[in-house]
Parts: structure tokens; sequence; C-alpha cells
């Protein structure tokens, strides 16, 4: 943030990383990944920020349902990508499971992240939990 308390234009040039608070709801999580597209420049496309929202919405829906919450969340930019992270307290892998068709139980969310981005990456903090980096195209 600059002094005045507006945030700079981001060059595709940079690679920039922004925190954001750790998110509560995915709502939160989804709010904040809009937010850091809107300061890129040039914007990535329309389908790139569509992709990042539901992906971080993902990640958070599953740190909070399975991990304990998310500890800490950031974007990042550079000239061709995306990046979200999120940690969590769980030193635990996430799992593909049998989708549930009713509902009731998911399995829709680890396979979705999967197939959004482009490069995932699980680091396990030995049992300090885990940071998870999911990289798109811009």
């Amino acid at each position: 943030m600059t002094a005045q308390g507006i945030a700079p234009e981001l060059s595709a040039e940079e690679v920039r990383s922004e925190p954001a608070p750790p998110p509560l709801r995915a709502a939160e999580a989804r709010e904040a990944a809009a937010a850091f597209v809107a300061r890129l420049s040039p914007a990535p496309s329309a389908r790139a920020v569509q992709n990042l929202v539901l992906l971080v919405s993902e990640l958070v829906t599953n740190a909070i349902r399975y991990a304990g919450g998310v500890t800490a969340l950031s974007f990042g930019a550079d000239h061709g990508a995306l990046h979200v992270r999120v940690v969590d307290p769980s030193p635990a892998h996430p799992q593909c499971r049998v989708p549930d068709l009713t509902g009731q139980t998911g399995g829709f969310g680890w396979p979705m992240v999967l197939r959004l981005a482009s490069n995932v990456t699980v680091h396990r903090h030995g049992n300090q939990g885990k940071t998870i980096l999911a990289t798109l195209a811009r």
C-alpha cells in the first residue's frame, strides 16, 4: 500500500506476492483473490480470474473442512502466471476421493484443483502443517 492507502498497479514484468489475512470462510478468500487480480496490469484474462477465484475457494474450503483452517494465504503474479499459496496446520497430504454425487460428503474439490492449476505442489512442514502452492496461466 502507498502512503495514501491506495495499492499501486502491478506490472506484468514484476513478480509480485501479496499476503492476505487468513480467511475464516471461502467467501473471504474469493474476495481477496478478486481484489488482488483487480490491481494487476495488464489484467489477466476473464477465464484466468474465474479460475483463480474457484481455485482459491476450493483450497480454502478444503483447508477449513479437513485441515483445521487456514494459517496463511497469499497471491502472486508474474508475466505468465497467477499463484496462490495456502498454508494450513495439518501435515496430511490432500487426497482424491470418490465424489459423492448426493452432495453429502464432497470429493470434488481436490480433483478440481488439480484440473484448474497448471502446477500444484504440496510442501509439508514436518508435523507443523503444509503449504499448497497452485499456479495457473495468466
